[in-house]
C-alpha cells in the first residue's frame, strides 16, 4: 500500500502540517508507505487549457504536477490537505489538482482519496466539499473519518491543541487504510467494475 501526501500549505510546519502528521503515524504502525510532497510555496499556475495533455500524457507546465502524476499512478490513495483561505482552498492546490487530474491518462478508478483542511474558524466544510469533488469525478472512493476532516488552529502550532481534530486525523487515516486494504482485496478476487462507454451530452446544441 502507498499513499501521495501532497500538503499545500505554505508554512511546511503548520498546522496543515500536524493534521498529515497525525494521519502518517496511522501510516506508519499500519506499514503503508508515503511520500509527502510540499508545494504550498512553489508558483503552481493554472491550467492553460491547451489539450495537449490529451496526446502527450503529460502536462507541458512541466512542474511537480508532473512529478505526482508518476507517483499517484503507483498509489492506492491521495491525501490532499490545505489551509482554507477564504472558504476554500488555497489557489496553488486548486490549480495544482486541475490540472493533475486532467494532464493524467490514468484510470484512477478506486484509488481512495481523502481530503482535509486547516482553518483558524470556520470555512472547512466548504474546503472539504471542494476537495472531494476532484475524487468524485474520477470513480475514486472517498475515506471519510469520524467528522468533516478538518482541525483548528490559527498561529503556528495551535493545531496540536485541537484534540478532537487529531483524533479525526487518526480516525481518517484508519478508515483511509481499511478501505485501501479491502480494495485491494476486491480487485485480487473481482477485478475493477466494467466500464460502460462513455456518453457526453452538451446543454447547448446546433441543430
Amino acid at each position: 500500500m502507498k499513499v501521495i501526501i501532497i500538503n499545500s500549505s505554505p508554512h511546511q510546519n503548520g498546522n496543515t502540517a500536524i493534521a498529515i502528521n497525525e494521519m502518517i503515524k496511522v501510516f506508519k504502525k499500519e506499514d503503508v508507505d508515503y511520500q509527502v510532497f510540499d508545494i504550498g510555496n512553489e508558483a503552481i499556475r493554472s491550467c492553460l487549457d491547451c489539450g495537449k495533455c490529451h496526446t502527450l500524457g503529460y502536462c507541458i507546465l512541466n512542474d511537480s504536477v508532473n512529478e505526482v502524476a508518476k507517483e499517484f499512478e503507483k498509489a492506492d490513495g491521495l491525501v490532499v490537505a490545505s489551509p482554507v483561505y477564504f472558504a476554500q482552498a488555497n489557489g496553488a492546490l486548486v490549480s495544482f489538482l486541475q490540472r493533475l487530474f486532467v494532464s493524467t491518462p490514468f484510470d484512477k478508478t478506486m484509488k481512495v482519496g481523502a481530503s482535509i483542511g486547516a482553518a483558524r474558524r470556520g470555512g472547512l466544510t466548504t474546503t472539504y466539499d471542494e476537495l472531494n469533488k476532484f475524487f468524485g469525478i474520477s470513480g475514486m472512493p472517498i475515506a471519510s473519518g469520524q467528522y468533516w476532516n478538518g482541525i483548528h488552529g490559527g498561529k503556528e502550532g495551535e493545531a496540536n491543541e485541537d484534540l478532537e481534530g487529531l483524533q479525526m486525523m487518526r480516525t481518517l487515516a484508519n478508515n483511509m487504510v481499511f478501505l485501501m486494504k479491502a480494495i485491494a482485496l476486491g480487485k485480487k478476487k473481482y477485478g475493477l467494475p466494467k466500464k460502460e462507454k462513455k456518453i457526453s451530452t452538451n446543454f447547448i446544441r446546433k441543430d
